[in-house]
């Protein structure tokens, strides 16, 4: 991976990977079984820089590229998703919108406060009726009192309690299809304000909360269960005509790019999940016997185990040329759906394989690889399906086939 990894990226990767072992892999069980959000994890990793990592100095942050950032993502993911969906969905969701389409007294405005993890933020884009058909975006934005008024709900946001920054879609001219979407950045009060008082992060009221933007109940999840996913609800939102993000109509536009570097994201986060059950059941089959032997001496241990080694490289290389073409200012949407089909998928197979391997001690809650296994389900889901991949790849062979053809 030398052709991609710097020094300074090897080194932000290992204090990332020690205080991923020092402060979360200890408190990683309980709060899968609690549900319970990491607030002082949170805090610190907003100290270290980790919630700002390719945000620009000038505007708060590390001022890094998004290869460290999808560093950060993977080595957290070894010990736990729900630190690195938290990072994730922050940086690439929360303040990515704003980053990429805002103007400057919207950058300067909300990006010190998400940079610097002050508070968190989320992204509102899809809807009971607009999943993986986010083109259906139902909740509505008019034109009123030198703004627009807003009603709607957005479904599975996470951030949607805890979070206080918001960029939704809302569809401000029905006539036009997806070209009639636009995007707005809300903001609202944390669920969590005694906490957030308590610890001096995650509440700042001088960002004006919306009288009408609140959140829903906690979802009860099956995976990511430290992570904060709720339905976040608009109702008569009064928004200010300065808080429409780009143009009116680019709404849908903007958030499909959006999701194209999310993507790579969520390819981390799976290569890290896969990388921490492959870790776990190596050091459990070359450490255990049966039948007088090692476990790792079995042929049908193995194997398997080196087919995971394969797919793993496999799927680092996917993942960091990605980030990489996108550092580089280079077209990354193709290369993006495939790092996250392939890692996502991986991430569901290794975690698996990991429990089989480890036969029941993987089954229960000794090891983290059942916790692994439940926390890959959702990455073949959130930020598009792996459906929805494979359509994104295939459209894009077909055109450079038609640009071929036409050549």
């Amino acid at each position: 991976m030398d052709r991609y990894l710097s020094d300074e990226h090897l080194a932000l990767r290992a204090r990332v990977a020690d205080f991923a072992r020092q402060a979360v892999a200890p408190v990683a069980r309980e709060l899968d079984a609690t549900s319970r959000f990491p607030w002082d994890n949170v805090k610190a990793m907003g100290e270290m820089g980790l919630l700002g990592i390719p945000v620009p100095r000038e505007y708060g942050g590390q001022g890094l590229d998004y290869m460290s950032y999808i560093l950060t993502v993977e080595e957290m993911a070894k010990v736990d998703a729900s630190h690195a969906i938290t990072i994730s969905a922050h940086t690439t969701l929360g303040s990515g919108p704003i980053l990429q389409f805002g103007n400057e007294d919207q950058k300067r405005r909300f990006l010190p406060t998400l940079a610097t993890g002050e508070v968190l933020g989320g992204f509102g884009l899809t809807e009971p009726g607009a999943g993986s058909d986010s083109g259906g975006t139902r909740t509505r934005a008019v034109p009123a009192d030198g703004g627009y008024r807003v009603n709607g709900s957005k479904i599975f946001i996470t951030h949607a309690g805890v979070g206080e920054i918001f960029t939704v879609t809302a569809v401000t001219d029905p006539e036009r299809g997806t070209k009639g979407i636009s995007s707005f950045v809300v903001t609202k009060p944390t669920v969590d304000v005694d906490i957030a008082k308590e610890l001096g992060v995650g509440h700042r009221p001088e960002l004006g909360y919306m009288a009408g933007v609140r959140s829903g109940k906690k979802e009860d999840k099956m995976g990511w269960r430290a992570s904060d996913t709720r339905e976040l609800i608009l109702d008569d939102v009064l928004v200010p005509k300065e808080n429409l993000l780009g143009e009116e109509g680019r709404g849908f536009i903007n958030f499909m790019k959006t999701l194209d570097a999310g993507r790579i994201g969520i390819a981390g986060l799976s290569l890290g999940l896969a990388e921490g059950a492959f870790d776990t059941a190596l050091r459990y089959v070359t450490g255990r016997e049966q039948f007088g032997r090692r476990v790792w001496d079995f042929q049908q241990v193995q194997f398997p185990m080196a087919d995971l080694a394969t797919e793993l490289q496999a799927a680092r290389h996917l993942t960091y040329h990605a980030a990489w073409l996108k550092d580089q200012g280079r077209p990354f949407s193709r290369e993006a759906a495939m790092a996250k089909l392939f890692a996502s998928e991986l991430a569901m197979k290794a975690t698996l394989q990991a429990i089989q391997l480890m036969g029941g001690a993987g089954y229960s809650d000794e090891y983290p690889v059942e916790r692994m296994a439940r926390d890959a389900k959702v990455c073949e889901i959130g930020e598009g399906t792996s459906e929805v991949q494979r359509l994104v790849i295939a459209r894009h062979l077909l055109r450079e086939q038609m640009e071929s053809a036409a050549a």
